[in-house]
């Protein structure tokens, strides 16, 4: 190899030299005015901007996704707090239509109660305890709230009676809890009785109705109301309905299964009776 490039060294490099110069002549021809250097740089050129250009173009394109998507990200944000707000406002008109109604029922009730001097105040907070039914409120005894004072809806209908009392919060027991006991009788035929929690009735927010006189009679779909019997709790306020007549194990004694009129899972306000005229 090296012999032959001694040999024909001079051959080639004239070769070499005619097939630049042919080049360039053929670059002049065409009617360009490139140089063959200038048309060498661009024949290397041209791929490297073409890759540049599709560099440049591909970040315009990320960078335009990502100011859209930052912009989308800003406008779900403002949309968001909107709803908020508006789902805010829906609340507080509802809050403030069930106040209305709740008002409009405590009216009602005064008008039928004239004796009744009455404390509203607001659930706070629900018992966790598996072994009792009751919940505390907002006021206590610096707004006149006495221990045994009972409690009730706007409707009149028994909610329970306070059984633990601090300066401004008080606990209510309810009418199911195992603790509580209610003088009642049976709207339809007078007949007497006690209402009392009982823990496997507590459970399926019932209570029991018990102690009756001997020969009473009661029947399933009977309404039950506050007899007024102990002074605990003032007459004619509504307790329930019979949702069940059973008997104890002897099948001697009938009782009755006490579905309460109150519905304590949406109690958001309620009504402390804090003094009433006894009717003898």
């Amino acid at each position: 190899m090296k012999e032959y490039l001694k040999k024909n060294g001079i051959r080639i490099a004239i070769i070499i030299f005619a097939v630049i110069v042919i080049i360039a002549v053929s670059s002049i021809t065409r009617g360009g005015n490139v140089s063959f250097l200038q048309n060498a740089t661009g024949v290397i050129a041209s791929p490297l901007q073409k890759v540049i250009s599709s560099t440049v173009n591909w970040f315009d394109t990320i960078y335009g996704y990502l100011y859209k998507y930052d912009s989308l990200m800003a406008e779900n944000e403002s949309l968001r707090a909107q709803l908020a707000d508006a789902q805010q406002s829906a609340r507080d008109g509802i809050e403030a239509s069930e106040e209305n109604v709740r008002l409009r029922e405590l009216l009602n009730l005064r008008d039928k109660n004239s004796s009744f001097v009455l404390e509203s105040s607001k659930v706070v907070l629900w018992s966790a305890s598996n072994w009792s039914s009751s919940f505390t409120i907002s006021k206590g005894r610096s707004s006149g709230i006495e221990l045994g004072d009972p409690v009730i809806t706007e409707y009149g209908v028994v909610v329970g009676q306070i059984t633990e009392l601090g300066e401004n919060w008080a606990t209510v027991s309810t009418l199911i809890d195992v603790d509580m006991s209610v003088g009642a009788f049976i709207g339809e035929t007078g007949t007497s009785g006690m209402v009392v929690g009982e823990f496997s009735l507590m459970k399926k927010k019932l209570a029991k109705l018990t102690y009756l006189a001997d020969g009473a009679q009661i029947f399933a779909g009977d309404d039950v109301l506050t007899s007024g019997q102990g002074g605990a709790f003032p007459q004619g306020l509504v307790i329930g309905t019979i949702s069940a007549v059973q008997t104890e194990a002897g099948g001697q004694i009938e009782y009755g299964i006490i579905e309460p009129t109150c519905d304590f899972d949406s109690l958001v306000q309620v009504f402390i009776i804090k003094d009433f005229e006894l009717v003898e």
